[in-house]
């Protein structure tokens, strides 16, 4: 190398390096020494006004603090704000609710409507003044004052609640009722507040002062279905917005806090109360005399009577969100907000099961200790053709078919026994009946009894709970139960279900919940060869103007092959035997092929019978909102009853199909037949075993069985009295005991379900 490069190259190399780094020395000492020089300028400047003392504590370090504090507050609000902005970033966010649609049922018969219809005929100007004045009074008197959050009302309101303990005065303004109406949902958490804040002084950057009451009247929810105070006054009243009196638009007003409490077609007192204090409002605000309101106290007003009107108004709020995702998918040139929807419904389906459930509820609700029920029927390509949310859409729009998750208990051991045929397993292969622990969870079955060796067959007949235990262990092998209950989630996923099924030692034996619908339709796979389908309610959808926009069986998602067909139909023989001569006979149809499974969990909680035929598939569930026990409800007593009711309605006028695995349904004894027989043999008439009251004995019914056993002493002995030298002794009466519990009840017990699954802790 060093014969390669000159020495004279070397030496001028090595004081290049030398120069090099004197300038960097050079130009950092310089760099240095004026920043230095700088700093001391600065500090001789800010000396001229420095501050010390008193004057100090008092005005400098103050303010200091308020700006270092505020300087954070800022930066704390800008993180606030950005999920509420984000909200807005859809540049249509007006039009983003802004959907109208009339919906049809299957046939093409209206049923309904959902959403917001801007009626540009009825401005702002022409909405009566007394309307305006009672929602200003009773919504937010500083309306036109405030910048979109009333600091004084909301300081109001926490000091009014705080001396109440509790909620007693909302301090939202009506900008920000319109900004959750318009962006947001109605769960009551700090995040919803924060967020709904900083929209209201967002549209109150964007919008007038009139255009967003107007848009709140547009929106509001008012009960009965209905948005809008047009639509309320067309709906309580039958008459526009324009023609409305003072008592009218006081009970609209009155609407806008609680529009299920004080609906006037469904509480006309308490709607007419919630007027009154809306009159007394508006007293209040000094925009009315007592003198002018003293009409409208004296003559209040009166609501169209629509208790007969039977909307199906859970399945129109189903099919309402689904059309909403719907249009979400449309190309975003696509405008047209109004449109007219035929969906999947049956309405002679959807009357048969609201009148199955609440005739079930009203004769034995009180004695089972339930209150709540729900069923989805579904055609085998997923449509809904009825759906009951709730006993009662008045008193409860929340829809217990659709968003409440509930444990299906037994019923979803179907999961389990397919996933043990996709495995290996056959209807007849035989699993020992018992004991088994999982750690330190050991499972029971119904009774505590054990049955030793039985086929799978006969397992989900009596629906044993050790065996579904067992074969998720069997499943896992050799990597542990985990695996197994992998597997069975994974079959789940397939049918449709999309709960989050978390991972339990009880989740073979129904411990994790799922919801009505997904239950409903995943059971379609089995009638349907194995293919599973999408829960839908919307069939068809066209413009107003009656241009078709979207077609289900064009543009819906088809049919999956979740399991062969073979283990379908094994399913469904397995499941018929349930109906047969398993939990659920009270489900058996007449000459109706008919598969399906009960389900009762812990503590009875969830009492279920999801089934199906060649033609329909149904799900039913009873309990209570408050997750309270039930009075020992069981999936084969009101479940299997309200299912036979409903599918027997449902399958009126249709052609009977085969269902794959059990072939065509046979014809039940007919009962009038045999009675009429053992009436001409001289016997007495055998009356149809229903589901009546639970087996057990109230403290009054003991009372009055004690009273009648007295009384039943009592006459034998002054009948004894009276014929002292008749041989012939009196019959004796019988034991309060012997009458408590009769033997129907011990029927109905016995085609109880008989596997009660473990509620997940």
């Amino acid at each position: 190398m060093r014969q390669i490069i000159p020495d004279d190259w070397k030496k001028r190399l090595d004081n290049w390096r030398l120069d090099l780094d004197a300038r960097f020395d050079s130009a950092l000492f310089s760099s240095l020494r004026g920043a230095r020089e700088l700093y001391e300028r600065y500090s001789a400047f800010m000396d001229r006004f420095y501050v010390g003392g008193w004057k100090r504590w008092v005005f400098i370090e103050p303010f200091s603090e308020a700006a270092t504090i505020g300087l954070g507050g800022l930066v704390l609000l800008l993180a606030l704000a950005i999920p509420a902005f984000r909200e807005t970033a859809d540049e249509d966010w007006l039009k983003k609710s802004d959907l109208a649609v009339t919906f049809l049922d299957r046939y093409g018969n209206p049923i309904g409507s959902r959403g917001i219809k801007h009626n540009d005929s009825i401005p702002l100007e022409d909405f009566p003044d007394n309307l305006i004045k009672a929602t200003l009074a009773t919504e937010d008197r500083r309306f036109y004052d405030h910048f979109g959050i009333d600091i004084a009302g909301t300081a109001r309101a926490l000091v009014t609640n705080a001396q109440a303990g509790g909620v007693r005065q909302g301090g939202s303004s009506i900008t920000q009722q319109l900004a959750k109406n318009l962006f947001l949902s109605n769960e009551r958490t700090i995040e919803r507040k924060i967020n709904e804040a900083f929209l209201a002084i967002w549209l109150e950057t964007r919008l007038t002062k009139n255009e967003i009451l107007k848009l709140y009247l547009d929106r509001a929810y008012m009960g009965g279905g209905t948005f809008g105070v047009d639509g309320a006054a067309h709906f309580y009243f039958n008459k526009s917005v324009r023609d409305i009196n003072l008592a009218e638009a006081a009970m609209l007003a009155g609407l806008f806090k609680a529009p299920t409490k004080f609906a006037p077609h469904i509480n006309l007192p308490a709607a007419r109360a919630r007027a009154n204090v809306v009159l007394d409002n508006l007293v209040d605000a000094g925009f009315m005399t007592e003198g002018q309101v003293f009409g409208a106290r004296r003559n209040p007003a009166f609501a169209v009577d629509r208790r007969d009107e039977n909307s199906p108004n859970y399945f129109l709020d189903y099919a309402f969100d689904e059309m909403r995702k719907l249009v979400d998918t449309f190309p975003k040139s696509y405008t047209e907000r109004v449109f007219v929807v035929r969906t999947s419904i049956d309405m002679n389906v959807q009357h048969a099961a609201d009148d199955a459930i609440e005739n079930q509820l009203r004769q034995f609700g009180r004695d089972y200790h339930a209150t709540q029920a729900a069923t989805v029927v579904a055609d085998l390509d997923g449509g809904i053709r009825a759906m009951v949310g709730g006993r009662d859409y008045g008193a409860s729009q929340f829809n217990r078919a659709v968003d409440a998750y509930r444990q299906p208990g037994s019923s979803f051991k179907p999961y389990v026994y397919t996933t043990a045929l996709l495995n290996g397993f056959k209807p007849t292969s035989t699993i020992v009946d018992g004991p088994v622990c999982i750690g330190n969870w050991c499972p029971q079955n119904y009774g505590h009894s054990y049955s030793g060796t039985v086929t799978l067959t006969q397992a989900i007949t009596r629906s044993i709970n050790v065996v579904p235990v067992k074969l998720s262990i069997e499943l896992g092998k050799p990597n542990g139960p985990k695996a197994g209950r992998a597997k069975i989630v994974e079959v789940a996923r397939r049918f449709g279900i999309k709960a989050p099924l978390p991972d339990t030692p009880s989740l073979p034996i129904g411990s994790d919940e799922v919801t009505v619908v997904e239950h409903a339709v995943a059971y379609a796979t089995f009638p349907n060869k194995g293919k599973a389908v999408t829960p839908h309610s919307v069939l068809e959808v066209r413009t107003g103007a009656g241009d078709l926009v979207w077609r289900w069986d064009r543009d819906g998602p088809k049919p999956r092959q979740a399991i062969p067909a073979s283990v379908a139909a094994d399913m469904a023989g397995m499941m018929s035997h349930v109906v047969s001569e398993g939990t659920a006979r009270r489900a058996a149809l007449d000459g109706i092929p008919t598969a399906g499974k009960t389900g009762t969990t812990n503590a009875y909680r969830d009492a279920w019978f999801v089934g199906y035929t060649g033609n329909f598939t149904c799900a039913v569930w009873y309990g209570n909102d408050d997750y309270s026990p039930t009075n020992r409800m069981t999936g084969g007593s009101l479940p299997a009853q309200t299912w036979h009711d409903i599918m027997t309605v449902a399958h009126e006028g249709v052609e009977i199909k085969e269902l794959a695995g059990v072939g065509m349904g046979e014809k039940l004894p007919k009962e009038g037949a045999a009675q009429a027989m053992a009436s001409a043999a001289g016997a007495p008439k055998t009356l149809e075993v229903k589901p009546g009251p639970p087996p057990v004995l109230t403290r009054r019914g003991a009372e009055i069985l004690v009273q009648v056993e007295k009384m039943l002493d009592d006459a034998a002995r002054v009948a004894d009295k009276a014929a002292p030298g008749d041989a012939s002794k009196p019959a004796k009466p019988v034991s309060s005991s012997a009458l408590a519990f009769p033997e129907n009840y011990a029927a109905a017990t016995a085609s109880g379900d008989a596997a009660p699954a473990s509620r997940k802790n």
